[in-house]
């Protein structure tokens, strides 16, 4: 009996040994038009046993990188793509890099930054006054989403003046929305619901039946 353990290490778990054999096996065939098909027909199958591959736009692509990548690129075929290199595989993807945006306030966003910026060209007036106060209930639902407790109303116009560089203000009198209706607004409205559902079963139980003869019993004439 022969383990595992014992046989060649697989290159690529998900196509499995048989497939490893087969491509070994194809690197033998002397005539390069009959190793070529025979490549062919080793992709397809190997695209049936990892149908996940397809979900990608360039997966015929993946898939002949595999091929080359378990003949440890020592296949000579002519494929539709460029063969890969060990260079290749070994090569590390670029650095994406980090955001050089210095937010003070980063549980509002980048976004309330901006917004704010734009803001503040506009001319005085209702309706700058009105996208302030809109400004102002959304910086409560974001500050909401980081600290579930609680917040007072004068913290959010306080760090919405600095966010602005300390050039908009709102009235200390200013309103937002209640802290409950934010955090328990999808609550209520489920429990409305099933309020709603509850009273017409019981409409429905209080209801008088209509009486129905016995089948089993004749009807008196009177």
């Amino acid at each position: 009996m022969e383990y595992n353990t014992e046989r060649e290490k697989i290159v690529i778990s998900e196509y499995g040994r048989n497939i490893q054999v087969m491509i070994r096996h194809l690197m033998d065939i002397e005539d390069r038009k009959q190793r070529t098909e025979a490549a062919y027909f080793i992709v397809n199958v190997m695209a049936q046993m990892n149908p996940q591959v397809k979900e990608s736009n360039d997966h015929m692509h993946k898939l002949w990188d595999h091929l080359y990548i378990i003949s440890e690129y020592k296949l000579d075929v002519d494929s539709p793509y460029p063969a890969p290199t060990p260079e290749m595989q070994k090569k590390k993807p670029e650095h994406v890099g980090y955001q050089k945006n210095n937010i003070r306030y980063g549980h509002y966003g980048q976004y309330i930054y901006d917004v704010v910026k734009k803001v503040k060209e506009m001319e005085d007036g209702p309706k700058k006054q009105a996208i302030l106060i809109n400004i102002a209930n959304q910086m409560k639902r974001d500050y909401l989403n980081w600290n579930r407790d609680t917040v007072n109303d004068l913290l959010i116009l306080d760090d919405l003046y600095k966010i602005s560089g300390e050039e908009i203000t709102l009235p200390m009198e200013t309103k937002l929305i209640p802290t409950n209706e934010i955090l328990n607004k999808p609550q209520n409205q489920q429990q409305q619901s099933q309020k709603k559902k509850n009273n017409a079963k019981k409409k429905n139980n209080n209801q008088p039946q209509a009486k129905q003869n016995n089948p089993n019993r004749p009807n008196r004439k009177n």
